[in-house]
């Protein structure tokens, strides 16, 4: 248990120097302090705009597939009929074929 506890321990304390070596000057004083570290509200109303704009735009690309496939469903559906007539032999209905030159 006791190696357990220290290896959590271990693994907390890496992770707060891997943020801390990742930060860098944002506020330009010279040094690098839990100033740097936080996230000011601008930059998070940024960041979620511009996610609302990406989701909203993949979600009209899916709506307009979603009508293709449901198109083309559809239309597998109205050739499915024709496909069982044609193996029992029955003739051809709709439009003639042109004729050969």
């Amino acid at each position: 248990m006791k190696i357990l506890v220290f290896v959590v321990l271990v693994i907390i304390i890496a992770g707060v120097i891997y943020y801390f070596t990742q930060l860098s000057d944002k506020d330009g004083d010279g040094d690098i302090d839990l100033k740097d570290a936080k996230l000011t509200a601008d930059e998070i109303k940024d960041d979620l705009d511009s996610g609302v704009k990406e989701v909203k735009r993949r979600a009209k690309r899916v709506k307009e597939e979603v009508k293709d496939v449901a198109k083309a469903v559809k239309e597998v559906g109205n050739q499915v009929g024709d496909v069982a007539k044609a193996a029992k032999g029955k003739p051809r209905t709709g439009r003639k074929r042109k004729a050969k030159k």
